[in-house]
């Protein structure tokens, strides 16, 4: 099972995302845990994660974030506005896929 850890600034929106995430993939039949919470709180949660999702509004910490996890085999990607907006569960879904591919 994947553990995949989805950032926003204060934990809230991407609260909504992970749901849907998680909605789409039971219903597809694929087992991942989608956790969400605020980039604060990522120094607590990065050695239990294989995907860091992260919310578009937080982009610009991209290069941050890559910094902070190092050397770990941990795949990151900001979901685009078009999905998190519309909180497309399946749309991040295949996003996940993809990275796994």
């Amino acid at each position: 099972m994947k553990n995949i850890l989805l950032i926003c600034g204060s934990g809230a929106s991407s609260g909504f995302m992970a749901a849907a995430i998680r909605k789409a993939a039971k219903k597809a039949g694929i087992e991942v845990s989608v956790k969400a919470s605020s980039e604060s709180q990522l120094d607590d949660r990065i050695d239990t994660t294989d995907i860091l999702l992260i919310g578009p509004h937080l982009s610009y910490m991209v290069d941050d974030l890559k910094k902070e996890v190092g050397d770990r085999s941990i795949k990151i990607a900001v979901i685009p506005q078009a999905i998190y907006g519309s909180l497309n569960g399946p749309k991040a879904l295949e996003l996940i896929q993809q990275m796994e591919g």
